[in-house]
């Protein structure tokens, strides 16, 4: 029996996912799409329509939904059919919607790591703070629960899987580097939701080298690589989810992730901390009015969804990857290209949504047609990384390889038995 999928969230990764799964519907039979304003919900399903061509389309449904609210989530899971919830909402939510899966039985999927409104930047490992708490319930209740299946955390994590399953004997390093070389055109603007990304540096920054976590400072380590297709970027060290299943997963002394910022971002960012307008503890102001700060820097900066039409530019994004395979020496750098533009003429999307959407919509493809149904909690490493790379490069995100100054893709088991 085919099972719905329900979407929570209608921000621009679910409008990614929901295209994308729209347009691979054989293994479910509806789509649900829940948010607290349904009328977004409603605008990517008519976009779903409006690019649909004469392709057979899922049924698909607008639900408004609080997802704080555990039993209001239990009912649409019920109502709905759904045996597939896609997590794509706020990383406040993982908690309270992972609940309402363990209740009903529906599987879990989910892009970010779970975040405490009041708190940033616990002690790691974060997962071991939250979500990994429920792993016995999940296995307890036959429960499928797939951890972090965007693109960092997820394909980097799947990356790191398929190094040490078949480049590598022993792995030394993974250096996990993102780097957004395009430009959206606006004075000052954040990718996706500000709140979230905010938070991401203004605590400490923790990474695992020598088999320890080790903190620093955000902008303390910087780093440049010259990379495919974007060329020389300055990079920084900086804290990141995967690197917390990753060093507990994987027996690799040194995993470190870095990101690009640009100058003005820096600067803007430091001024914005120092003025304390990134504090996520509320304030009072001389009015008697108690606000949050970050959250009013959300609030006067643009929609993240807003950016696509003008974006331009590509992103990198990659694992490389140090270590001994037969002996010998061997660094190799997993990585994908994606293009802003083309990512809006395709879905009507940035390439920051379309590298986080792709993915999650193959994890929900992956449980509906059984290959990731594991009735368990899993983060991406702890699963077959073939079947989830595949699947990536055919729904648009193709995995390359350079070693040695060469760069080619990484063969599909899809396409060698096709050949």
């Amino acid at each position: 029996m085919k099972r719905n999928i329900l979407i929570i969230g209608a921000g621009g990764v679910a409008h990614v996912a929901a295209h994308k799964l729209a347009r691979n519907c054989a293994t479910f039979s509806e789509l649900h799409i829940a948010t607290r304003t349904p009328r977004k919900a409603e605008a990517i399903i008519a976009s779903i329509r409006a690019r649909g061509g004469q392709r057979a389309l899922p049924e698909m449904r607008a639900h408004a939904l609080d997802a704080f609210d555990i039993a209001a989530t239990q009912a649409l899971i019920r109502a709905s059919g759904a045996g597939i919830v896609l997590n794509l909402g706020s990383a406040f939510l993982n908690m309270p919607v992972l609940e309402a899966c363990l209740a009903t039985g529906a599987a879990y999927i989910d892009t970010a790591i779970h975040e405490e409104p009041r708190r940033i930047c616990e002690q790691p490992p974060w997962y071991a703070n939250h979500e990994w708490k429920r792993r016995e319930a999940c296995a307890e209740a036959g429960v499928t629960a797939i951890l972090g299946a965007g693109f960092d955390p997820g394909v980097v994590n799947a990356y790191a899987r398929l190094a040490a399953d078949e480049f590598f004997d022993r792995i030394d390093s993974i250096d996990i580097i993102d780097i957004n070389a395009g430009s959206h055109g606006r004075y000052f603007a954040t990718n996706f939701d500000p709140e979230i990304n905010f938070r991401e540096f203004t605590g400490t920054v923790w990474s695992w080298q020598g088999g320890h976590w080790r903190s620093a400072r955000m902008f303390e380590h910087r780093r440049e690589w010259e990379l495919p297709v974007v060329g020389r970027q300055v990079t920084y060290l900086t804290g990141h989810d995967e690197l917390h299943s990753l060093s507990q997963h994987l027996d690799v002394p040194d995993i470190r992730f870095w990101m690009s910022f640009s100058d003005h971002y820096i600067n803007v960012f430091t001024v914005l901390k120092n003025l304390g307008l990134l504090s996520e503890q509320p304030v009072r102001t001389a009015e008697g009015l108690e606000v949050v700060p970050l959250k009013v820097v959300k609030a006067v900066l643009p929609d993240p969804s807003s950016l696509a039409a003008g974006y331009t530019g590509k992103t990198c994004i990659g694992n490389l990857v140090r270590g001994v395979r037969n002996g010998r020496p061997r660094e190799i750098f997993l990585y994908n290209i994606a293009d802003h533009a083309r990512s809006y003429r395709e879905v009507g999307s940035q390439a920051i949504a379309y590298t986080a959407g792709v993915p999650a919509a193959a994890a929900a493809l992956l449980v509906a047609q059984g290959d990731w149904d594991v009735r368990r909690m899993a983060n991406v490493e702890q699963l077959p990384a073939r079947p989830f790379l595949d699947l990536v490069a055919e729904l648009g995100l193709e995995t390359q390889v350079r070693e040695g100054g060469q760069d080619k893709p990484v063969a599909v088991a899809r396409a060698r038995a096709a050949a």
